[in-house]
């Protein structure tokens, strides 16, 4: 891969369309100025088997399609901090036990097209007992890939929860990003959002699922959205996984999202552009537990922006604490670890006052965009660890069952 190929691939991973429109052109002008430098992919002509190039375009510069960075930061915080318990390794992939089945959504916000994973332990589970995942992919996967990589069937198997994976239409985003940067897509009861939680709640009238117990994680994009749901559908889902992605309202457009992703919140010289992630005036209103994992080296969606989500939820929950007449404010403490795959970490987590977590991030040091703990089967996966899906999936069954009142259905079939 050139260096052509990781500007078109940093492109899509903001939703831009560089095939057409007035994206097409800056395309076309790095191209250009990459060709005069000698850097531009090279022909049919200069490069040898299987597409490496030869030593007549050795300035072609090559990266490693999917980011993965093994080495050790040594910016890693206070090695006195007490170690914390390592996850688990993830484990190699393995034949499932349930089927998975393709369903569609419609609604009068738009169709999409979802896999449906069902454990086999819902054949004979009693009416509302089961947990239900929702997992939303990143930029340019499918839901088959998101599930491959993050192996979060294998844990349905192995501790009974259903996992829905909802994929996103070319048309919608020619890139398959959600579209988390979009006013219109940030909002309830409109866009995504609304197609989103009415996949869940299709999900939660077929099948045996426990209404207290639905959750949403994702990454990238997908992670971006997941945050997005927790904020206009609080009462749909219990909590939110949030991998490598950006706060609520982070941007408003494709320039404040590239903006964004990079942690800046200045653009054209204007301090705090609105809707950035360094814009303080965007807080979160619902208080929902979340969970966020973020690489201290990820250069496609800057680590500041998982301390920002952290920031918004942390927020939110002190607010909710005090205005219920409980101390204000949430109790934290901070532990580092090492995982089985060698990969440092530090995990932070916010407790309210009964000392129930609320906010847990998770601070991989030295790792880049992609999704901890995963299988080299799916794309953006970092094997090395700690297992992201199984600690999301653990914090989200120690939430508690209080849940926001529920407010009118998202409104849609499924089939």
């Amino acid at each position: 891969m050139t260096i052509q190929d990781t500007i078109e691939r940093a492109f899509a991973s903001a939703g831009l369309d560089t095939q057409s429109g007035p994206m097409r052109g800056v395309s076309e002008t790095i191209r250009k100025a990459l060709a005069s430098a000698g850097l531009a992919n090279p022909s049919p002509a200069e490069t040898g088997p299987r597409g490496h190039a030869s030593p007549a375009s050795d300035d072609a510069i090559e990266v490693v399609a999917r980011e993965l960075v093994t080495g050790d930061d040594p910016s890693t915080g206070d090695d006195t901090v007490p170690q914390a318990r390592t996850s688990r390794a993830a484990k190699a992939p393995r034949a499932s036990k349930g089927r998975s089945v393709t369903r569609t959504y419609t609604s009068a916000a738009g169709t999409r097209v979802y896999k449906l994973y069902i454990p086999a332990q819902a054949a004979t589970a009693t009416p509302q007992s089961l947990p239900l995942v929702v997992m939303l992919h990143g930029c340019t996967q499918t839901a088959d890939d998101f599930a491959a990589g993050t192996q979060m069937n294998r844990l349905a198997d192995e501790h009974g929860f259903l996992v829905a994976y909802p994929e996103q239409a070319s048309g919608a985003n020619s890139s398959r990003c959600w579209n988390w940067f979009r006013a219109e897509d940030q909002v309830r009861a409109a866009g995504e959002p609304a197609i989103l939680a009415g996949i869940a709640q299709a999900v939660l009238a077929d099948q045996p699922v426990n209404p207290k117990q639905v959750f949403v994680a994702g990454l990238s994009a997908g992670a971006a959205m997941a945050v997005i749901l927790g904020e206009t559908y609080p009462e749909v889902f219990a909590a939110v996984g949030a991998h490598s992605g950006l706060p609520y309202a982070a941007a408003h457009d494709v320039s404040s999202a590239l903006a964004a992703m990079k942690g800046r919140g200045v653009m054209g010289g204007r301090p705090h552009l609105p809707g950035t992630a360094d814009d303080p005036r965007r807080p979160t209103l619902q208080a929902v537990p979340l969970i966020v994992f973020h690489g201290d080296r990820d250069h496609t969606v800057q680590h500041s922006n998982g301390e920002h989500i952290v920031q918004q939820a942390s927020r939110a929950h002190a607010g909710r604490s005090a205005g219920a007449g409980q101390p204000a404010g949430l109790h934290t403490r901070t532990e580092s670890g090492t995982a089985p795959g060698g990969r440092r970490y530090t995990r932070t987590v916010h407790t309210d006052h009964s000392g129930q977590p609320r906010v847990e991030a998770w601070t991989l040091h030295g790792a880049g965009h992609a999704w901890s703990g995963g299988s080299a089967t799916g794309s953006y996966t970092d094997p090395t660890g700690p297992d992201a899906s199984a600690e999301m999936l653990r914090f989200f069954l120690e939430q508690g069952a209080k849940r926001p009142t529920a407010q009118e259905p998202a409104g849609g079939a499924s089939s």
